[in-house]
C-alpha cells in the first residue's frame, strides 16, 4: 500500500519560501505593515489570481447555472474570474457584469425570469490550489520579488529556470487531470470535424 501524502503548502510558507529566495528570515505571520513582507504577500496574490484566470481544469466549468434571486436578480459571484455565455445558451442573450449582477446587454435589463448557464473560471484560496500551481506561483511571485526588491541579475535567472520547471510540471498535471484528445479537445467532447461530402454536395 503506498504511503498517504498531504500537501502542507500554505500561504505563509509560500511566502516564506520567496522571503528565503531573497535571503530574509522566515515570518509566521502576515505583517503589512512590514514593507518587504506587503511587496510579497501582494505579489504572491497578484500572481495567484493570474495563473488561475488562465483557466484550468482544477478551476472551470461549464454550463454551470446561475440563478436568479426573489427579485429576478442575478448576484455577480465574488468568487469568479471570469465568465462566458455557454453555448447551450440562446442567442437572444448577451449577459454582462454591471453594478455587481448580471445583465442581458440585448433586453437591456437586470432581470431574469430563468437560470442563465456559463462558463466560468472560478478564483480559489490558495490553500485550495492543487500542489503543483502552489509551486508554480510560488517561484513566478519570487522571480518578480527578486527584480523588485534585489537586482541580482544571477537570481533572477534561476528563479526564472525554476519557474521554468513548475510551468512544466503543471502543464503535465493540466494534460493529465484534463483527459485531452489529441486535437486538444477535453475527454467528453468532440470538435465539429471537416466532411468533404458536405463541400462536395450539390442540390
Amino acid at each position: 500500500m503506498f504511503p498517504t501524502t498531504f500537501d502542507t503548502e500554505t500561504e505563509i510558507s509560500s511566502l516564506n519560501s520567496i522571503l528565503g529566495c531573497i535571503g530574509q528570515a522566515p515570518v509566521t505571520t502576515l505583517d503589512y505593515d512590514n514593507p518587504e513582507i506587503s511587496v510579497v504577500a501582494r505579489t504572491l496574490n497578484e500572481v495567484s489570481n493570474q495563473v488561475q484566470s488562465e483557466g484550468w481544469v482544477f478551476n472551470t466549468e461549464t454550463n454551470y447555472p446561475l440563478a436568479p434571486n426573489s427579485h429576478q436578480e442575478i448576484p455577480y459571484p465574488q468568487n469568479v474570474l471570469q465568465f462566458d455565455l455557454s453555448d447551450c445558451e440562446a442567442p437572444d442573450r448577451d449577459v454582462i457584469r454591471r453594478d455587481g449582477k448580471l445583465y442581458d446587454k440585448i433586453a437591456h435589463s437586470y432581470k431574469f425570469d430563468s437560470p442563465v448557464y456559463v462558463d466560468v473560471v472560478w478564483k480559489f484560496p490558495y490553500e485550495d490550489l492543487p500542489h503543483t500551481f502552489k509551486q508554480y506561483i510560488t517561484y513566478r511571485a519570487a522571480r518578480l520579488v527578486a527584480t523588485k526588491l534585489t537586482g541580482d541579475p544571477d537570481l533572477y535567472k534561476i528563479l526564472q529556470e525554476q519557474e521554468a520547471m513548475c510551468r512544466a510540471a503543471v502543464i503535465e498535471y493540466e494534460c493529465n487531470q484534463g483527459d485531452y484528445n489529441y486535437l486538444g479537445y477535453p475527454q467528453g467532447t468532440r470538435g465539429n470535424n471537416y466532411r468533404p461530402y458536405q463541400a462536395l454536395q450539390r442540390y
